[in-house]
């Protein structure tokens, strides 16, 4: 079984307007969570490769450090576009499972990982980790990748759940911190610093939040 993550990565420019900063810090800690996240999953036993999934070339030129796939996103219209156009690469490759991580999840680490790979089982079935809020899907194992359609439009975890129901396909909720640890607000890195999982990290953010 060859697994491949998947980075839906929305231009940096376009990105977390919740954060009351400003629009270039904004960016700066964009491309500081992606380069985190890619960090991680490069050195995991669990993942072969990324594809990266952007309009954005900073997200490609980001990605090429650790020889993700790049999958040019033109109408740069969703998530759910952005991974069709990922599973029709896909498709024509030798990955058969995908794990589905947003940019914005940098303080996961590769234990979480073998953790969340540990409840996948067989094929034809999904694993969800929502978001900390319960409000979202903050990570989605699919085998095949294929399997069903993505919902991240409908803004929870459930709306896969569900999908994963009327397609018959098995499903697992997997409640892993780190994981379900993203970063949209002002809230969220208060959290974040709180838990202060990786200090360097965290140091790095504070410093753009100044």
């Amino acid at each position: 079984m060859k697994t491949v993550a998947i980075i839906p990565v929305k231009s940096f420019s376009k990105a977390k307007t919740r954060l009351t900063i400003s629009s270039e810090k904004t960016v700066d800690i964009c491309k500081l969570m992606l380069g985190e996240v890619l960090q991680t999953i490069s050195t995991s036993k669990k993942i072969d490769n990324t594809i990266i999934v952007s309009h954005d070339q900073s997200a490609f030129d980001i990605g090429k450090k650790f020889s993700a796939i790049e999958v040019f996103d033109e109408l740069e219209s969703g998530v759910n576009n952005a991974i069709t156009l990922a599973d029709e690469y896909i498709s024509d490759s030798e990955f058969s499972t995908s794990i589905i991580l947003p940019q914005d999840i940098p303080f996961f680490n590769n234990s979480d990982l073998d953790n969340l790979f540990s409840f996948f089982q067989r094929k034809n079935s999904i694993i969800v980790v929502p978001s900390r809020q319960f409000n979202g899907t903050n990570s989605l194992i699919r085998n095949p990748s294929r399997v069903m359609t993505t919902r991240y439009d409908e803004g929870t975890y459930k709306s896969h759940l569900d999908e994963a129901k009327c397609n018959n396909v098995d499903f697992s909720l997997v409640l892993i911190r780190r994981l379900m640890l993203d970063i949209d607000s002002q809230d969220d890195i208060e959290f974040a610093m709180k838990y202060n999982e990786k200090p360097d990290l965290c140091k790095k953010m504070l410093d753009f939040m100044c």
